[in-house]
């Protein structure tokens, strides 16, 4: 069985772990180890990662190997130097002097190679730099990212979630942003919603897979599409055979009902944990209650999809009444998108689904963590989540004064970094 991946911090070295050596007013790498010199508080805020249970990993551009100012040998003394100081699991070096090289930062090479060689969930990650480089490579790798100092006036094409003065500072935020996950999950854990991850890109589906709280997936054609699928079925049988113990619904893409209903009779024999999903009509307003009739009550599980009504939830279930389970699921968001509160509506659902056992309410296209709560609340079977919303973990439960603070500081931090001036 594959050991469920660990969340790691990536650290830059020059000017982060050791201080960086000025020249011509611009920050450089030490040449040997006589200009070798830790930065301040480096051991305990590695330290205090590691126990957190962070992997701990240097990513480090050393472009002055290939222009021949340093030699590898020194740059290797000085990388054994962090090893034997700090609880380092590896240092990753590009020693190219070559925009177009993959592990050159910006580009996230040294951090995916790390990826895996150690089993590294990127979206639990953070990378911590003093240079825009650092931080755009970390944004590219799908982590968060944290700026130790100004980035030396340097023009940034993105912004760092977070900037700092030092590195016990980045290893302190850190840290707390760990913790409030941690306890995010215990509260996960707690409800009685199941969470479905809604996407179609394997490398963000297989994330929510190591993820005990995330129970099921869904999909649609309109997310393959975004993700680049064109070929259906092999993406399908390819997730299928890397997920195959919790349920997947995928969804009929034909609008006349006699290919709808062959479409949806293949894609059953997928697998076990498969549910087809049959919209309530086509696009021609035609309902599709006959065929989701047929096939429920020939042992097909469905997720009767883009419902919007009550009446269409009634119809549903009246049709799949004895049936195959089946999902009903609720566009809870899209509703809410027209200036409706989608609450009342949704428990009213959950309401009318008692009386038909073999069905469970899916809160559909959410907009925001609290919907979370929302459809636990009414007691709603099952909510979609995508991984966007769920990237907002680390802000559950943030005290709303420290919240206000960071907000006034980032408005402050980037005019300043625009240059703005009146």
């Amino acid at each position: 069985m594959t050991r469920p991946a660990k969340p790691a911090v990536f650290l830059d070295r020059d000017g982060v772990l050791n201080e960086a050596i000025i020249r011509d007013g611009k920050p450089c790498p030490p040449r040997d180890l006589s200009e070798f010199l830790m930065t301040a508080g480096a051991r305990a805020s590695l330290d205090a990662l590691k126990s957190e249970g962070f992997l701990l990993v240097v990513v480090t551009n050393q472009p002055d190997i290939a222009r021949g100012r340093a030699g590898r040998a020194d740059v290797d003394a000085i990388n054994a130097k962090l090893a034997s100081g700090l609880p380092l699991d590896a240092i990753e070096v590009c020693e190219h002097d070559d925009e177009q090289c993959d592990c050159r930062k910006p580009k996230p090479g040294m951090i995916l190679r790390a990826q895996q060689n150690l089993g590294i969930d990127l979206a639990r990650s953070f990378m911590v730099g003093d240079r825009w480089r650092d931080i755009e490579a970390g944004r590219r790798a799908g982590c968060r990212t944290v700026l130790i100092g100004d980035g030396y006036g340097e023009e940034f094409p993105c912004t760092p979630t977070v900037k700092v003065a030092c590195l016990p500072g980045a290893a302190s935020w850190i840290v707390d942003q760990s913790r409030l996950e941690r306890d995010f999950v215990k509260k996960l854990s707690e409800l009685k919603v199941a969470i479905f991850a809604d996407g179609a890109e394997k490398a963000g589906m297989l994330e929510m897979y190591a993820k005990p709280f995330i129970r099921g997936f869904t999909t649609n054609p309109t997310l393959m599409r975004k993700a680049g699928v064109t070929d259906y079925e092999s993406f399908a049988r390819d997730i299928l055979q890397a997920i195959p113990d919790r349920p997947i619904s995928f969804e009929v893409f034909a609008d006349e009902f006699t290919e709808m209903e062959r479409q949806a009779r293949n894609i059953a024999t997928w697998g076990k944990n498969v549910a087809v999903k049959i919209p309530i009509t086509n696009t021609r307003r035609e309902s599709s209650i006959a065929l989701i009739r047929r096939l429920v009550h020939d042992g097909i599980r469905l997720n009767v999809t883009a419902i919007f009504t009550l009446d269409q939830v009634q119809a549903v279930l009246d049709a799949v009444n004895g049936g195959a389970p089946t999902y009903v699921s609720v566009f809870a968001g899209r509703i809410a998108d027209t200036g409706a509160d989608p609450v009342p509506l949704m428990a009213e659902a959950v309401r009318h689904l008692t009386a038909v056992p073999n069905t469970e309410l899916i809160w559909a296209s959410p907009r925001e963590l609290l919907n979370i709560f929302q459809a636990d609340a009414i007691g709603c079977h099952i909510i979609t989540v995508t991984n966007d919303i769920l990237q907002k973990l680390s802000l559950v439960g943030q005290d709303l004064c420290d919240y206000s603070l960071d907000t006034v500081k980032m408005f402050y931090n980037d005019g300043r970094a625009a240059g703005f001036v009146l």
